[in-house]
């Protein structure tokens, strides 16, 4: 049960911090926002694994690099898609990055059951729902779908490295993560030079979020101590619900009905997977 619970903990952490940080890269910009919250994770994750003062468990803490370039790639997409697209929109479909843990659980031996097989297809057709939306007479798909599909591949590449590295130990394999994701912030940062200075306000708030995130990817990768790759990932990738309930309630976003019935498959694929 604790696995469930820790990976139920890292989707609730990255659904909160995954509302905050796209919401402030609206006006701030993304890399500038993507930078300082991987400043904020890597300084949490640090201070932690130098308190606990032990050595990586093994070399294998390494694959966490692989999983930070799939899981930047998806996060710098995600935040791009939040900022020309409806967060309730973006999300759901980022969060079918759960499919691609489940088949690769099911190719190294993983069976899954009627109802992951079910939210498989439900989670297929929600995104399909999804991403068309009525404009004057007529379909097309909407803002920001293209950079969400895009970032639901880069997730979901992220869990399988992750729950490999966090095996070994999760402390050094959210620190190897963390610190590959700064760095390729950083680099993309020196090729596009955007502004980067904040106000301390400001400044709080986006090392905040990177603390959560950093704080989410510490849960899953010691949820993939003990639990299945395609149980915990999926029920890592439930934070959508966390994300489009707060942008619900907040920024009360506007979506087509057939839209907001892709989200509810999409959202209902995701839980089936995980049951």
């Amino acid at each position: 049960m604790t696995p469930l619970l820790l990976a139920l903990g890292a989707s609730l952490a990255w659904g909160v911090a995954d509302f905050v940080g796209p919401l402030m890269s609206r006006t701030l910009g993304t890399l500038r926002v993507l930078l300082w919250a991987q400043v904020g994770g890597v300084a949490a994750i640090a201070i932690a694994v130098a308190l606990r003062g032990e050595g990586p468990a093994g070399w294998e803490v390494l694959f966490a690099i692989a999983a930070a370039v799939g899981g930047t790639a998806g996060l710098y997409a995600y935040y791009r898609g939040m900022q020309i697209g409806a967060m309730s929109v973006i999300a759901p479909i980022a969060g079918a990055s759960a499919v691609i843990p489940v088949i690769y659980g099911i190719a190294t031996g993983d069976k899954p059951s009627a109802a992951q097989i079910a939210g498989i297809v439900f989670a297929i057709v929600g995104v399909a729902l999804a991403s068309v939306e009525h404009h004057e007479g007529s379909r097309r798909l909407a803002a920001g779908v293209g950079l969400a599909l895009l970032a639901a591949v880069g997730f979901g590449f992220y869990f399988p490295w992750m729950h490999a590295a966090g095996k070994v130990d999760f402390w050094w394999a959210s620190l190897v993560f963390r610190t590959t994701a700064l760095l390729l912030v950083a680099a993309a940062v020196a090729a596009r030079r955007p502004a980067l200075r904040l106000r301390r306000r400001e400044l709080a708030i986006v090392m905040a979020v990177g603390i959560g995130d950093t704080l989410g990817n510490a849960l899953f990768a010691a949820s993939s101590s003990h639990g299945l790759v395609s149980l915990t990932s999926v029920l890592a990738s439930l934070y959508p619900i966390v994300t489009v309930l707060l942008a619900a309630a907040i920024l009360h976003e506007q979506v087509a009905r057939t839209q907001k019935a892709g989200i509810v498959l999409t959202l209902t694929g995701v839980v089936l997977i995980s049951v």
